[in-house]
């Protein structure tokens, strides 16, 4: 693209402000500039004139129960053997969910950079790489491993693997891309610029790692491999397990196209996301989005009518994946305080949202399925996430955990 093809594509949108600095830049940033103005997807400038797609509403909600712990231990002979099988012929793999910083922990990196030890170095991505190992010293087949990073951390993420030989994991295996950028826009629905050579930009939500694998070219390499499957995980859960061969086998014996492992709630009002039903399909309800009445209905048994809390950590079957790859997925759009320069190039960091951010989330991803098994886990053997400094969800809550299951800090 060249700036008279900009100039016109710009005032198509009514965006001419992107191009107020043209002047003061020097090639490269014009360059820069340019290359920028020619990825933007300007389709989703229209989405802030639609309130439905600020304030969706739910369809009709109701519960879903789980493959439960007790019938999983009766099967699971059955389910590991199916699980190792396929394993074995490298049918199943990996997807990283990594594009994080941990600036709420106090660390400006990475957020898998995050050390967990404490009288030793034991770092979160050394401990979920740790993890997998354990299926492949079982199945003595390497799980095909793709990191998704973003922009911001992907150098890092990159050259922390290196440094530290990958944590043992083979080079062969292990693929990064990154995340897909779109553009922050303030309520008139003009694109914010955080510097005058550069867009300002976010990752899509983590509903877009499927997309921007298959744009950085590796959807060819998994069909190519034989893999029929990829288990997509968050880098904040230190304790979770990564394709053990129960889950898997149980996911692939249900003939369902997606597997969700999921924690029973520790009380009726824990912020996490519950599994249920919406018009029919597998979906999540939020925690703020749930009443009271759905909050405390519960079963003849006792239980909680929306008992299972998802950890964030799915298996997709890949042939539906791909079909679902080029239908609309729902965006949501949500007030950020963006920081952005102001007509004179100087910049300003707004104590209050001044604008919208794009995101996909992978929670549309699972209702875009037919179905899904839900598949209970233990809290205390698989869930240590690691959101807050101090208190639930904590680094110190983790350690405590990591402790119980054995783990030398």
């Amino acid at each position: 693209m060249n700036y008279t093809e900009a100039k016109a594509l710009v005032e198509q949108y009514g965006q001419e402000h992107l191009l107020r600095f043209w002047d003061e830049l020097n090639e490269s940033e014009r360059e820069g500039l340019l290359s920028q103005i020619a990825a933007v997807d300007w389709s989703l400038l229209s989405l802030i004139h639609d309130q439905s797609a600020i304030t969706a509403e739910r369809g009709h909600l109701e519960p879903l129960g789980a493959l439960e712990i007790p019938e999983i231990e009766a099967r699971r002979a059955e389910f590991e053997a199916c699980g190792i099988e396929a394993l074995k012929a490298e049918k199943v793999g990996a997807v990283l969910l990594a594009g994080g910083q941990g600036t709420r922990l106090g660390l400006d990196k990475p957020k898998g950079m995050l050390d967990v030890g404490v009288t030793r170095p034991l770092y979160l991505f050394e401990r979920l790489i740790q993890n997998i190992m354990d299926v492949v010293d079982r199945t003595g087949a390497w799980i095909p491993l793709y990191v998704m990073t973003s922009q911001k951390n992907n150098d890092d993420t990159v050259n922390f693997f290196r440094e530290h030989n990958y944590f043992g994991y083979s080079e062969d295996y292990i693929r990064f891309f990154i995340q897909e950028m779109v553009p922050s826009v303030d309520y008139d629905g003009k694109i914010l610029m955080e510097g005058k050579a550069q867009l300002s930009m976010s990752p899509n939500g983590n509903g877009g790692w499927f997309l921007s694998l298959a744009k950085a070219g590796y959807l060819d390499e998994l069909k190519a491999r034989g893999v029929e499957w990829l288990t997509v995980f968050s880098v904040d859960n230190v304790l979770q397990r990564i394709n053990d061969p129960c889950y898997v086998g149980a996911t692939i014996l249900s003939g369902c196209d997606c597997g969700a492992k999921v924690v029973r709630k520790a009380a009726p009002d824990e912020r996490v996301g519950v599994l249920c039903l919406e018009d029919g399909r597998p979906s999540i309800v939020e925690y703020y989005e749930m009443t009271e009445e759905m909050l405390t209905s519960r079963k003849e048994n006792g239980d909680l009518s929306y008992n299972f809390g998802v950890i964030l950590n799915y298996m997709f079957r890949l042939s539906t994946l791909e079909d679902n790859m080029n239908k609309n997925m729902q965006v949501h759009i949500v007030e950020k305080k963006i920081p952005y320069i102001d007509g004179n190039g100087d910049l300003q960091k707004p104590e209050a949202p001044n604008g919208y951010k794009f995101e996909t989330l992978v929670l549309d991803m699972v209702h875009m399925m037919k179905d899904c098994l839900s598949y209970e886990i233990d809290r205390h053997y698989e869930f240590a996430p690691i959101k807050n400094r101090e208190g639930v969800d904590s680094l110190v809550s983790a350690r405590e955990l990591l402790r119980e299951n054995g783990v030398e800090l």
